[in-house]
């Protein structure tokens, strides 16, 4: 495995990603000791810390053989790379939510194939939902609080990540259906895998030796 490139993402699965690396003898503890850096190297391997929208885009351009990101990042841009396995930790699910109150209006608008405005960090994957009720939304993106959108006019309703559910109830957010759902995922490079299989498998290997689920 030494002289693999892994992108690693931020955030929410950070922690998790690092512990599924740390499974298949990735020399991580680096990463833990120093946050501050972009870039690590450790016994011959190389670490990019990323935030995890860029992690696909940083494999599947070759700036790095593997990453690990979230099922919901890789159903929003589709990248070429392959997945190799389901981690099965950061559990979540993409869904369509809209204020109470405001529930069976909206659904009243998508049963009359009324357009709808939505409010969404992915918003291909919410264009693809309604696409596949043969509905229409006017999809407006947005990169901080979802929740907000529906609050202030400015859509109906939400296709947004959920683990708990506690922001969506905090905000008086109703889930009106589940769109799909998301763990940690291994991804790797079409060519990285090609050149470098016994590395990568032998990564993969490591991982489901020891506990990881296999996708």
């Amino acid at each position: 495995m030494k002289g693999l490139r892994v992108a690693v993402p931020k955030g929410a699965i950070f922690e998790d990603a690092l512990a599924a690396l740390e499974s298949a003898g990735m020399p991580v503890g680096v990463l833990r000791d120093d946050g501050r850096r972009l870039l690590y190297r450790a016994d011959g391997a190389e670490f990019i810390m990323s935030r995890p929208s860029d992690v696909p885009v940083f494999v599947e351009h070759g700036a790095a053989d593997i990453g690990i990101v979230g099922k919901d990042v890789l159903d929003e841009q589709r990248p070429n790379v392959m997945e190799l396995r389901d981690l099965g930790t950061g559990a979540c699910q993409m869904v369509l939510a809209a204020p109470r109150a405001k529930v069976e209006e909206v659904r009243r608008s998508i049963d009359h194939a009324e357009v709808v405005r939505v409010g969404t960090k992915f918003p291909n994957v919410a264009r693809r939902y309604f696409e596949g009720m043969g509905r229409q939304a006017e999809v407006i993106e947005l990169h901080g609080s979802v929740e907000l959108a529906p609050l202030v006019g400015l859509a109906e309703c939400i296709v947004d990540l959920t683990a708990t559910g506690t922001t969506l109830r905090e905000n008086d957010l109703v889930i009106m259906d589940e769109i799909s759902s998301s763990t940690a995922r291994l991804i790797a490079n079409r060519g990285s895998y090609r050149l470098r299989h016994r590395e990568v498998a032998a990564l993969v290997e490591a991982m489901q030796r020891n506990g990881e689920r296999i996708g």
